[in-house]
């Protein structure tokens, strides 16, 4: 089965056609270290929680709005090469500055245990 990395940030929402152009320039990159899929989703409808939620998670201030966004890889070891990379490929200095707080950024990568579509 494959793997998947998982991200979650807070974007400023004036920021979102960078955010997309980053995206879009970074798939290049990634299909390039064997990314399967990609998808970036912007914040609709997140609720504020009281005791955990996406806006808490990220410490989404006024004028953010959450991305979250995941990869789907061959495996996991096309996802450990992919971000071992990203020390030493000048390629993704080329990319620029993200157009978000990188610290407030949580990633993870999971083995998917179920999978369904129509």
């Amino acid at each position: 089965m494959s793997y998947v990395t998982a991200f979650m940030t807070a974007v400023p929402e004036q920021n979102k056609a960078r955010y997309i152009e980053m995206a879009r320039k970074s798939w290049g990159l990634f299909v390039d270290f064997g990314a399967i899929e990609m998808t970036e989703c912007w914040e609709d409808n997140v609720p504020d929680g009281k005791v955990t939620s996406f806006p808490m998670a990220v410490k989404r201030e006024a004028g953010e709005k959450v991305v979250v966004s995941w990869i789907r890889w061959p495996n996991r070891s096309s996802a450990d090469r992919c971000f071992a990379s990203m020390e030493s490929d000048p390629r993704w200095q080329a990319m620029g500055e993200m157009p978000f707080d990188g610290m407030r950024m949580m990633w993870g990568g999971f083995e998917p245990i179920f999978s369904a579509q129509r």
